[in-house]
């Protein structure tokens, strides 16, 4: 069951203030981890993000984010109904704004994204429906989205573009299996994850 979000982190401390903040600790039962490491972030986009509803007053809660010490970021993005900040540790997230489709689907922390590149969505769709034992609520060109059972205010939603995988990743999922053996392994688009029993 997938059970919450893995961040490397060069201040665990200051990070997890941050995304307590960041999401008034309001994360659909997903527990935020945070690991010490001492290498930073790469230039590279991260292929695991957050997605998180601005709600109607969406510049407010900008500005709230941006005074927690998020900052405003450009991955290319162009003219896109949401905004694109980094973390302190220049993790990406996105503010998406009222009517967005992520908006009309969910609630409260909207969404984990995944890049998923086209090809791969069928086989990484039902691996991470095994692995995260959520069940497929929407699948379409832009990707999949799946949902766990009861419904709850998060989904994983996933879909191109693909990030290029230039090393390990900085955010990974967490499931917990009774049958599998803890440890990291990869899914099949390369993406590490971590399991615990």
């Amino acid at each position: 069951m997938l059970t919450g979000i893995v961040f490397d982190a060069l201040d665990v401390t200051r990070m997890d203030r941050f995304w307590l903040d960041a999401t008034r600790g309001l994360t659909g039962g997903l527990r935020l981890r945070f690991v010490p490491t001492s290498k930073p972030k790469t230039a590279h986009k991260n292929r695991l993000h957050l997605d998180l509803a601005g709600g109607p007053d969406w510049e407010a809660e900008v500005a709230r984010l941006l005074a927690l010490g998020a900052t405003r970021v450009d991955i290319g993005q162009g003219d896109v109904p949401w905004d694109v900040l980094a973390d302190p540790e220049s993790n990406e997230f996105c503010v998406l704004r009222p009517g967005h489709p992520g908006v009309l689907a969910d609630s409260g922390l909207v969404a984990i994204c995944l890049d998923v590149a086209q090809e791969d969505l069928c086989e990484q769709g039902a691996f991470w429906e095994s692995q995260a034992d959520w069940h497929v609520a929407e699948s379409h060109d832009w990707g999949v989205r799946l949902r766990p059972r009861p419904t709850s205010s998060v989904s994983l939603v996933m879909g191109p573009p693909a990030a290029p995988k230039t090393a390990r990743n900085r955010l990974r999922l967490h499931v917990t299996h009774r049958d599998r053996e803890s440890g990291e392994f990869l899914d099949p688009g390369g993406n590490e994850f971590h399991v615990t029993d």
